[in-house]
């Protein structure tokens, strides 16, 4: 196979061999593969992969066809499917655990659905499992413009929530509001917003002192981004007073049960509705594997809507 290989901080496509499947698993002759911030982390030296995937390919997402199995995998082997994996994503072939994998509809090009698993996976676990969003209640999205951000402002207007999407840029609130936010609004005009329930928080320490300040009485606040810093004074009296609660999630770092348990929780709510058309994923733009330094430069800079997909030859 051939893949995104880091060496001394920089990426090189090389040749590898091609995984084998053990048991419980499949593998997966990749047709796309998302980009995400943790792979920049990890091109830099900061976010190794953790045991057992390899620990100089990043990617944390692909989607491809199944092309071998191991025991008790065989009703996977030729389907199309889509995958959150520990790394190894940006690779022509990757082996995944059968459990961490997501039917991919027919109808959806294998270009987005290598975007889909970790944004929308993510983002269900945040919004459901972790804050607990009920039918109209008030949400905000931070750094809404981004992967994750339109996977959870679409699961927000499935949920019935009122959604509110904060970015940067005016550039793409049409956008947003057409995946389902009933509200558009830059970064500075959050502090002037009525109280929420709950916050999804993007950015990180850059926003959340403010997106904390707009919760209401047992508003939830999760965090699943710092890019904007990781480091807040948080008033811990404000939080007694209007018993708020402030949690944090992430996948790769998880057990494989875990991540199983995520996976089969966002097929079952998000499945049927995928398959309908009524979730989509925003691709920005995608690079063949070959330009894969230019596609992570270009996962450097802000202002895109939407994901950043490798294509595999």
């Amino acid at each position: 196979m051939l893949a995104a290989v880091i060496t001394e901080g920089q990426l090189q496509v090389a040749e590898r061999p091609d995984p084998t499947p053990g048991p419980g698993e499949v593998r997966i002759r990749v047709a796309a593969a998302g980009l995400n911030a943790a792979d920049l982390l990890q091109v830099a030296g900061h976010y190794p992969a953790p045991a057992g995937w390899p620990p100089d390919i990043p990617g944390l997402e692909l989607a491809g066809t199944v092309d071998a199995t191991g025991p008790g995998a065989e009703s996977w082997l030729d389907r199309r499917v889509c995958a959150i994996v520990g790394g190894g994503g940006h690779a022509t072939a990757a082996r995944v655990p059968a459990a961490h994998l997501l039917a991919v509809p027919e109808h959806v090009d294998l270009r987005a659905a290598g975007a889909f698993a970790e944004g929308f996976v993510t983002a269900h676990d945040a919004l459901v499992s972790q804050a607990g969003l009920r039918p109209g209640e008030r949400l905000v999205v931070t750094g809404a413009a981004g992967g994750v951000g339109t996977a959870a402002v679409q699961i927000g207007a499935m949920l019935g929530a009122h959604t509110i999407a904060v970015t940067r840029s005016r550039a793409h609130h049409d956008a947003l509001r057409d995946l389902g936010a009933l509200e558009a609004i830059l970064t500075e005009e959050l502090a002037d917003i009525a109280p929420v329930d709950v916050v999804l928080e993007l950015v990180g320490a850059a926003t959340a002192a403010t997106s904390l300040g707009r919760l209401g009485p047992h508003g939830r606040l999760v965090v699943i981004g710092v890019g904007g810093g990781s480091r807040l004074e948080v008033d811990l009296l404000a939080v007694m007073q209007r018993r708020l609660r402030l949690t944090g999630s992430t996948l790769r770092s998880r057990s494989p049960d875990e991540k199983a348990r995520a996976v089969a929780a966002a097929a079952t709510d998000l499945g049927d509705r995928w398959s309908r058309g009524g979730l989509r994923v925003p691709v920005a733009d995608a690079y063949p594997l070959a330009e894969v330094a230019r596609a992570y430069a270009a996962f450097g800079h802000s202002g895109r809507f939407g994901h950043i997909v490798l294509e595999m030859p």
